[in-house]
């Protein structure tokens, strides 16, 4: 009996398995190939316009490497890309040192530490536009409200945006304030996460605060402030529509990005294969940069 049950069991294991996979694999083709169109093309049109001398509204024709050359040769290029690199950096270090601070400040117990947090991340809501804009009525000479606060507590008044040797740091500011948020958030699920054996042990061994945060914190925490520090920076080198807003790369050109160096060569004066060389150029540092800060990840996961 057991002989005729097991029998119908031995047949099916000795007939050939179908390959679904290879069936149901044409139900992949169409979405695949509207990916791949959607981000391949794009790249592959940006390249050839890039070996081009391509005006809107006029013909093309081919230059080769020319573009690029000239990319290198542009003392207006090569300036905005010192800018993007000293905005990226004062830019992220701030909202990195803020935003830890803080979420060490809201992983502890406190009255209405709910409310607290609630109104911190109120900025990252925000649109960028609308921040801009309300940052740029603040820092009018004037009118604006910066300038009287100084003024309250016997300071000059400063030009803010309107002097190029302040406008950088200027806009830095009205990045921390609208992105300090997101580092609190990364770096309190971080916290909220941490095992507490360590800090028991270390209490016990007669551990200081700093020294809890220096020798059990920080290294745990690190993977987490390398994840905020890789969004922050690719966030920080492709801003554009604050900086565009509030000033549009001005005065002169003492707030031109790569972005909004990209922007007016496109849409202002129309030289699209040459605005389309930047593009390519850009997008290999920021690849680069990530890269490394992808690296940077990997050994803080091995410490």
């Amino acid at each position: 009996m057991s002989g005729a049950a097991t029998l119908p069991a031995a047949v099916a294991a000795a007939r050939p398995r179908r390959n679904y996979a290879r069936r149901y694999v044409w139900f992949v083709v169409p979405a695949a190939i509207v990916v791949l169109s959607v981000i391949l093309f794009p790249w592959v049109f940006t390249l050839f316009m890039s070996a081009h001398d391509w005006k809107i509204g006029g013909g093309h024709s081919y230059v080769g490497l020319d573009n690029y050359r000239k990319l290198f040769t542009d003392d207006r290029f090569l300036w905005s890309m010192a800018r993007t690199l000293y905005f990226t950096a004062l830019a992220v270090v701030g909202p990195m040192v803020l935003g830890t601070i803080a979420a060490l400040v809201f992983s502890r117990n406190f009255p209405l530490r709910g409310l607290a947090r609630t109104v911190f991340i109120l900025p990252m809501m925000a649109t960028p536009v609308a921040v801009a804009l309300v940052w740029t009525m603040m820092f009018h000479p004037q009118l604006g409200v910066l300038n009287w606060i100084l003024t309250q507590f016997g300071l000059p008044p400063s030009m803010w945006i309107y002097d190029a040797r302040t406008v950088i740091p200027t806009l830095v500011m009205v990045e921390v304030w609208h992105w300090t948020p997101l580092v609190m958030l990364i770096v309190l699920g971080g916290l909220a996460s941490l095992p507490v054996d360590p800090y028991e042990a270390a209490k016990i061994d007669g551990a200081n605060g700093w020294q809890a945060f220096r020798h059990i914190t920080f290294p745990l925490l690190l993977p987490f402030l390398v994840v905020a520090l890789i969004i922050r920076t690719i966030d920080a080198l492709k801003a554009f529509d604050t900086i565009y807003v509030i000033t549009q790369g001005g005065p002169g050109t003492s707030s031109e990005t790569i972005n909004i160096f990209l922007y007016l060569q496109g849409f202002a004066y129309y030289n699209m294969g040459y605005a389309s060389a930047v593009v390519v150029v850009f997008f290999l540092i920021i690849v680069s940069l990530a890269g490394v800060l992808l690296w940077a990840r990997n050994r803080a996961k091995d410490l």
